[in-house]
């Protein structure tokens, strides 16, 4: 056994080489194109798992039962266009004798003898390393779909660098087409205003006292889509306590978020609408209660007066009780037809065509107060809603603000609309003589309640306003200071 000079070798070295290989799970094999004998190693039957000699040395045998056909175009072509330098391996499946198809790494190269041109390689079994590998991917795959489904981005900062790592999930839910590069400022950009310092403080604070967050937040994407997301991070820190790292995560939880704030805001409104139909079952039973009382020992008093003035005095109280019981009778009754009526159609309604019939209607109250009434409606001109809630939301507010005007000037009421987003509001302002809110702020809508020593004044207006604006998904705040005016902030829908 000896080896030549330079990169040639003698038979014998050759013989000896082949025998290293077929030592460590490999073969070679060689093809004379010109004679077309073929060679295989004993190695080359020893990975396939066979004895030499237990399958016939052939290319037939090779290219029709040992070569995985998928794979024959591939190693036909690098066997034809192989050039005699390339050590460009390829991957191929065999088929072993007792294990199935395994995965193989073979080397193809040409040189010219005395014989003709001879091509041979080599083959190694990569079987374990190519099923790791692709045990790899695929779990590389359902990781990134799990992310996807999940709608999770990763991210990691470096504490000391600040250097950011996104991963392409992360990319996805900024909706930014190209990977750029973004620093943590650019990142916190994204979340909107009110939520920004939030973020930033939760970050300097987990890099500062090693402090982990979870946060619901809005977040605006490139697409300028507003979205609920959940932004969690969790530092990792040195062996002294510090922190040198932040790991964490970005998940879009919109849809989860906004059922579950919808959910909440029908509980809340619930609970009080179930607080305040109490609260008038109350009222209504103490009222009837109390008239009932009074008609009973009206009558009975009646009964027992033999004066013809006497008794025709108790008719007349008998009479005022029994309309103050219709009174009652009939404000139960416009609660009652709040909720019939909120399955009425909604139609398309013109703010200033109903402002300006209410105008009229009150034209004499406007006119003995010589109060100078504005509007405007042109940044909302239109709204969805049931017409004669709207007619009596802006009668009830217009009429109050005239009967509780001040006397030490004339009336100036203003009102307005606005779309915000997707929300319709309602302004209305006048310079009354206001409610003391620290006093009745909390009993403003209720029933029955009144706050100032007008004759006129009943305390079912502004309750059946609020029923009504509520009852269709609204809201109605107010803002008032005695002596100043008051102003009702409503949103419509």
């Amino acid at each position: 056994m000896s080896f030549s000079e330079g990169h040639k070798f003698s038979d014998d070295s050759k013989q000896h080489l082949a025998q290293i290989i077929d030592n460590i799970n490999a073969g070679i094999w060689e093809y004379n194109i010109t004679t077309k004998n073929i060679k295989w190693s004993v190695g080359f039957y020893t990975v396939l798992g066979y004895e030499p000699d237990e399958i016939e040395c052939s290319n037939h045998i090779f290219f029709e039962h040992l070569l995985y056909h998928q794979d024959k175009p591939a190693f036909l072509t690098a066997l034809n266009n192989q050039p005699s330098t390339s050590t460009q391996p390829l991957q191929i499946r065999l088929l072993t004798k007792q294990s199935g198809y395994h995965w193989f790494e073979s080397t193809v190269k040409k040189y010219n003898d005395e014989t003709g041109q001879i091509i041979y390689g080599s083959i190694i079994n990569i079987n374990q390393y190519k099923q790791a590998q692709i045990q790899a991917a695929h779990n590389d795959l359902v990781y990134s779909e799990a992310l996807k489904i999940a709608k999770l981005g990763s991210w990691e900062l470096n504490a000391l660098t600040m250097g950011l790592s996104l991963s392409k999930q992360f990319y996805d839910i900024y909706e930014l087409q190209n990977h750029v590069k973004l620093s943590l400022d650019e990142v916190i950009s994204f979340f909107e205003p009110p939520h920004r310092p939030v973020i930033k403080n939760a970050i300097d604070n987990a890099i500062e006292y090693c402090q982990p967050y979870d946060l619901e937040l809005l977040f605006r994407s490139a697409k300028n889509n507003v979205i609920w997301v959940r932004a969690k991070g969790i530092p990792i820190i040195n062996d002294f306590g510090k922190c040198i790292t932040i790991r964490g995560i970005i998940q879009d939880i919109d849809n989860k978020k906004r059922k579950n704030l919808a959910l909440e805001s029908s509980l809340n409104l619930l609970t009080d609408q179930n607080r305040r139909l109490q609260n008038f079952a109350y009222i209504v039973s103490h009222n009837l209660r109390s008239h009932a009382g009074n008609l009973q020992f009206m009558v009975t008093l009646h009964d027992e007066t033999e004066l013809p003035d006497d008794r025709a005095e108790i008719l007349s109280h008998i009479k005022s009780i029994s309309d103050s019981l219709s009174a009652t009778i009939e404000h139960l009754n416009e609660i009652v037809q709040i909720q019939t009526e909120i399955t009425n159609e909604r139609t398309v309604v013109d703010f200033e065509t109903v402002f300006k019939n209410i105008i009229s209607a009150l034209k004499s109250n406007i006119d003995t107060l010589d109060a100078t009434i504005t509007y405007d409606f042109s940044k909302c001109p239109q709204i969805h809603y049931i017409p004669a809630y709207m007619e009596s939301i802006l009668q009830n507010l217009l009429t109050n603000a005239l009967k509780y005007s001040s006397p030490e000037r004339k009336p100036v009421i203003k009102c307005h609309t606005i779309k915000e987003r997707n929300h319709i509001y309602l302004f209305f302002e006048d310079n009354g003589i206001g409610i003391d809110m620290e006093r009745y702020g909390d009993k403003m809508f209720g029933m029955y309640k009144t706050f100032h020593q007008n004759p006129d004044a009943k305390g079912i207006g502004l309750f059946i306003t609020r029923n009504q604006i509520e009852a269709l998904g609204g809201t109605i705040k107010v803002d008032s200071t005695v002596n100043i005016g008051t102003k009702f902030t409503i949103r419509l829908v």
